[in-house]
């Protein structure tokens, strides 16, 4: 039994040794446990070359991921994202810079796109405390509804 009973599983069209790689260069405490690969049975339904990497099983932050390569039939798009809470500022601009590099995409309200089309949030750990004092809730979100990328100062502000 594991201690994390769910895991995402993340499908890639033949990169997701590289996409691991990349997160766990942008994740601190992070690591690629094992690497699969497809052998050639099956090779009717998968269509895979044996030997290519099927999975990748690797940690965020203690968060097991699977990375599996099953072709150009599925894309990531926003309907999944993945939160990163961040207490200082410094923290939401590395991780910001960090994902949007090589072809990431920036959004809006902190949503971001990495290169491989993965949605993140970036966000502000007091957000969510912020968000639930009704003085400040809509002051606050009319604040960052403006901004591309969170800035704590300007949301303490609101």
């Amino acid at each position: 039994m594991t201690n994390h009973p769910i895991t995402p599983c993340l499908w890639f069209d033949g990169q997701a040794e590289e996409a691991a790689k990349f997160y766990i260069s942008v994740f601190k405490n992070s690591k690629i446990n094992t690497i699969s690969h497809y052998g050639k049975e099956g090779f009717e339904v998968h269509g895979q070359k044996e030997g290519t990497v099927m999975t990748v099983e690797f940690e965020i932050n203690g968060q097991p991921f699977t990375g599996l390569n099953g072709g150009p039939i599925f894309k990531f798009n926003e309907a999944v994202s993945f939160q990163v809470f961040c207490d200082t500022q410094q923290e939401i601009d590395d991780y910001w810079e960090k994902l949007t590099k090589d072809g990431g995409q920036e959004i809006a309200c902190g949503w971001l796109k990495d290169k491989f089309g993965l949605s993140w949030q970036i966000v502000p750990s007091i957000l969510p405390k912020l968000m639930s004092d009704p003085k400040r809730a809509g002051r606050v979100m009319e604040v960052f509804m403006k901004m591309i990328k969170f800035d704590i100062e300007k949301l303490l502000q609101a």
